[in-house]
């Protein structure tokens, strides 16, 4: 079938990129899904940061590739066992196997067959589903969620409850995974240990909320945007900082009576990093969620 998608061919161009236009809305071709995979139709995707680290050159990738990977969707076609026309679907953006070491130790996130298949740009078979001409069009993390449809492995989909709105369905995809993730799973996160989260995109908005969801107290909520600090606070942060205060820091640990116990770092950043770091108590523990360049 044929599909409009949003393309990019060469990584790197000069921001802005209402300018320099480094994707472009393309028709290619779709093929049918194989063994195990899923044609999805494409309800709502998120822009992510990890997509503009792909266009800005600093995450690369194979190119020409079809970007999107934080997306939801309802399935047309199924060729996988467990999913039948009419589901929908968060899509995941690590494919994970199920039978690697890291899946069989709970682990699927650090799939080894699933990153092999990303950073080639196919899907889990190894397979390309998308084309241009005679030419292969890779696929972005499984996904490739900025188009009309996709074709993806049934190991980067969820079953998620139909009544869910699109666009916040699609924020299951990466935003919440990632940030919830990091809390319920890396950090463990228990009732009334205090917590900082520093940045507060849609990952560090997903981490306060799942560090409101176990009973961490206090939460800290740090970011230079003031709307962002109001909606922090709105929906349970105990406190909230300005990352551009000489004295942010300071702020930090006496709002955490001496420190935090858990401070997330979710902007890919080496300066957030630092405050993070700086920020958190003796015997704590810094987590770093963010991308940054490698």
């Amino acid at each position: 079938m044929i599909v409009r998608g949003a393309v990019l061919r060469e990584m790197g161009l000069a921001a802005p990129y209402a300018e320099s236009r480094p994707l472009r809305v393309e028709e290619v071709e779709l093929a049918p899904p194989g063994p195990g995979e899923l044609l999805v139709r494409i309800r709502a995707a998120g822009l992510c940061h990890s997509d503009l680290s792909v266009i800005d050159g600093s995450r690369p990738r194979v190119m020409p590739m079809l970007l999107g990977h934080e997306a939801t969707g309802e399935v047309v076609e199924s060729s996988a066992a467990g999913f039948a026309p009419g589901d929908v679907v968060a899509c995941a953006f690590v494919p994970a196997c199920g039978t690697c070491g890291p899946c069989a130790s709970g682990r699927p996130a650090l799939c080894e067959p699933g990153a092999a298949a990303n950073t080639t740009g196919a899907l889990l078979t190894g397979a390309h589903r998308l084309s241009a001409g005679s030419s292969i069009v890779h696929h972005h993390l499984g996904i490739s969620g900025f188009a009309d449809h996709a074709v993806i492995s049934a190991h980067s989909a969820v079953k998620i409850d139909p009544a869910l709105p699109p666009q916040i369905a699609a924020l299951f995809g990466c935003a919440v995974l990632t940030g919830v993730g990091a809390v319920v799973n890396t950090a463990r996160l228990r009732a009334g240990r205090s917590t900082a989260i520093f940045g507060l995109g849609g990952v560090g908005l997903s981490a306060l909320l799942g560090a409101v969801l176990v009973g961490a107290h206090p939460i800290v909520a740090v970011d230079v945007v003031p709307a962002k600090l109001r909606l922090a606070l709105d929906l349970g942060a105990t406190a909230a900082v300005d990352a551009r205060a000489p004295d942010a820091v300071d702020q930090v640990r006496e709002a955490t009576a001496g420190g935090a116990e858990y401070a997330f770092e979710t902007v890919g950043s080496a300066k957030v990093l630092e405050q993070a770091y700086a920020a958190t108590r003796r015997g704590g523990t810094t987590i770093t969620v963010g991308l940054p360049h490698p």
